[in-house]
């Protein structure tokens, strides 16, 4: 059995360009699709936020339009109302990664408001990154690479190729707009190779321990490639 750390947003809003705050928070498919597939496969998962923070799902996320009818969004809801480890997340800035086999970010625009400029998550992403244990991140989880920054300035996944939530997604969602940022064009701009596949379809990107996903969709494949990594 392995230890996996799930990494989630601490942020209840993201923060507009024109200083509106989004109601946010992690999106729910990309915790409970791993979480099921982890746990099925004998894995313990902890999860860490900012400051030990319960963590708050974006209730967008919850909605039957974007989990395929409302079969979908009750079975989403229930999952997430299984985890348990949601409601005692552990202090991010005392997780040791020696105790830890593989650590996931999961998205929603959460990361963007404070895991994209969060040190002590910037400088556990460098640890996991050098030490070639899995680490999966998906959708606007990315956000969180821009603060793994060393001590040149340089971002630590720079040449790495990912896959990250796109420009063409956000501007299809109706917030590119209105964004003080987009994530594709900030992690281009770090240096980081954003590898991009269809919108809103399933997009995998793998180098060396990193696996990222696109979007929601992506969660469950990146499960699958973390699994096979830890096997």
């Amino acid at each position: 059995m392995s230890k996996i750390l799930f990494v989630l947003t601490g942020a209840d809003h993201w923060t507009l360009a024109d200083g509106t705050e989004h109601p946010t928070g992690f999106w729910a498919e990309e915790a409970v699709a791993p979480y099921g597939a982890f746990t099925a496969a004998g894995h313990e998962i902890v999860v860490a936020t900012p400051g030990g923070v319960l963590p708050t799902v974006d209730r967008a996320s919850l909605a039957p339009e974007v989990n395929g009818g409302q079969q979908g969004a009750d079975r989403v809801a229930a999952a997430l109302d299984a985890m348990d480890e949601i409601r005692n997340p552990v202090r991010l800035e005392e997780v040791d990664l020696a105790g830890y086999d593989a650590v996931l970010y999961p998205g929603g625009h959460g990361p963007m408001e404070d895991l994209a400029v969060n040190a002590d998550s910037g400088r556990l992403l460098i640890e996991a990154l050098g030490s070639g244990k899995p680490l999966g991140v998906v959708c606007h989880g990315p956000a969180a690479l821009l603060a793994a920054t060393r001590d040149d300035g340089s971002n630590a996944f720079a040449g790495y190729e990912v896959a990250a939530f796109t420009n063409a997604e956000e501007a299809q969602a109706g917030l590119a707009a209105r964004a003080k940022w987009l994530l594709e064009t900030r992690l281009t701009e770090a240096g980081v190779r954003v590898r991009t596949g269809e919108p809103w379809a399933p997009h995998v990107v793998v180098d060396r321990n990193l696996v990222t996903g696109q979007n929601p969709a992506s969660s469950a494949p990146l499960a699958a490639e973390i699994l096979g990594k830890l096997a």
